[in-house]
C-alpha cells in the first residue's frame, strides 16, 4: 500500500535529517487542496508507529500510516516519488481494485 523509492528515501535523509533506524509517518490532515479526498491532504512526520496499518522500509527507514489514516488511501497504493526537476518529493495515488468499494 505504500511505496517508496531510494531516490525518496535520500530526500527524507537529506532534508528531514532523519536517520537510519527512525520511522516517517504518513497522515490524513485537513487541507484547503486534496487529490483524493477534497479537503484533506497527506501530511507527514517523524514519530514511532503505535498502530501501523501499512508499511515499508527503504534505505533504514520505516514509511507508515496508522490504522486510523488507512481509510484515506482506501481503494489506492501510495507511491512517494522524488522529482528531479523540483527536487522534491511527490506523491502518486494509484487506483487498486478496491478503489470503487465505498467504506
Amino acid at each position: 500500500m505504500i511505496n517508496v523509492t531510494k531516490d525518496a528515501a535520500a530526500w527524507f535523509k537529506n532534508e528531514l535529517d532523519v536517520q537510519e533506524g527512525q520511522a516517517i509517518r504518513f497522515f490524513a490532515r485537513y487541507s484547503a487542496g486534496g487529490t483524493i479526498h477534497p479537503g484533506f491532504s497527506l501530511g507527514i512526520g517523524i514519530e514511532s508507529p503505535v498502530s501501523p496499518g501499512a508499511k515499508s522500509e527503504v534505505e533504514g527507514i520505516t514509511f507508515y500510516m496508522e490504522d486510523k489514516d488507512l481509510w484515506y488511501l482506501q481503494g489506492y497504493k501510495l507511491n512517494v516519488i522524488y522529482n528531479r526537476n523540483q527536487q522534491d518529493i511527490e506523491y502518486e495515488y494509484e487506483k487498486t481494485e478496491a478503489a470503487g468499494v465505498q467504506g
